[in-house]
């Protein structure tokens, strides 16, 4: 029985030590990279944002009125600051004016009778006090005075009348090009309703959102430029432009404005997306061709 034990004791021993050890797998644990550089390569963050013309307005006329003059293709036209771009029908306007410059012809002529009345009034007083009164004069008086209020009054209504005929024509208060129209012609319009969108494409802009804990970091940068994903070999030189001065309540960052000149031979237009960079400047007290290293990954 002893012997059957010991036997079957060494047959386990055997078959445990030809049986294969575990396999153990490879961890595999990730590394967070920098490539090193100098410090002349050094090109900081970039930061996502999209193109707009320097200067975008939805035009609309001060007055009301039928539309007598919008080009059906106005959309991709040019036009010069000054340029006529719309206009209302003027009739009524015209109107408002001629009546405007009648009633105030009548009230000059008021009051040069009034003046002349007073005058009058005022040389029996000195020369004959009995003949008329003190009480009188003073009533001529604030008659020639009233009417000299009116005259005043309608000149303000008459240059008012000027204005609203001038405002019958839609002007482009810049260069640029007419991207939307919302309205059509023979249309009635209301004041302040839009009719046109011109944007202003003489310089591009892009707007980028910065973290608060970055904004400070700007005065250090000497250089700024901009890719665009339509033309991701382009690099376009920029300039800082505008720093928002108050963080969004929910992203916490500010916004940003670079602004650069359209290049000749490729076109930015507004609503593109892109990427703006920026090179921060050298220390004076680091050899340029020094490699830069994190500190974080520097260790003993």
């Amino acid at each position: 029985m002893i012997r059957l034990m010991s036997i079957s004791a060494v047959v386990a021993v055997l078959m445990v030590a030809c049986s294969k050890a575990p396999e153990q797998k490879e961890i595999v644990r990730p590394v967070f990279a920098v490539q090193v550089g100098t410090e002349v390569d050094r090109t900081g963050r970039s930061f996502p944002g999209r193109a707009r013309a320097h200067q975008e307005v939805d035009l609309s006329f001060r007055v009301a009125g039928p539309l007598i003059e919008l080009p059906n293709d106005i959309v991709g036209r040019a036009y010069k600051m000054g340029e006529v771009i719309a206009r209302i029908d003027p009739r009524d306007y015209e109107v408002q004016l001629q009546d405007a410059e009648g009633k105030l012809e009548r009230a000059r002529s008021a009051v040069k009778r009034a003046q002349g009345e007073y005058q009058r009034e005022l040389n029996i007083y000195k020369q004959d006090p009995g003949a008329t009164s003190k009480t009188s004069v003073d009533r001529k008086r604030d008659q020639r005075d009233q009417a000299a209020g009116d005259v005043k009054s309608l000149e303000a209504s008459l240059q008012s009348a000027k204005d609203n005929l001038d405002y019958t024509y839609l002007k482009a208060p810049f260069d640029g090009v007419a991207t939307t129209k919302y309205v059509d012609n023979f249309q009635d319009v209301r004041a302040r309703q839009k009719v046109v969108r011109l944007l202003d494409r003489s310089r591009i802009q892009i707007v980028v959102d910065i973290p608060e804990t970055l904004i400070s970091r700007l005065p250090q940068v000497e250089e700024f430029w901009a890719i665009f994903d339509a033309f991701p070999g382009r690099k376009i030189p920029a300039e800082l432009f505008e720093v928002g001065t108050e963080a969004s309540l929910t992203t916490r960052t500010y916004p940003v404005t670079l602004i650069m000149d359209p290049p000749d031979d490729i076109e930015i237009l507004a609503g593109m997306a892109g990427r703006a960079y920026g090179r921060r400047k050298a220390d004076a007290s680091v050899d340029s061709n020094a490699l830069v290293v994190v500190p974080s990954a520097v260790f003993t």
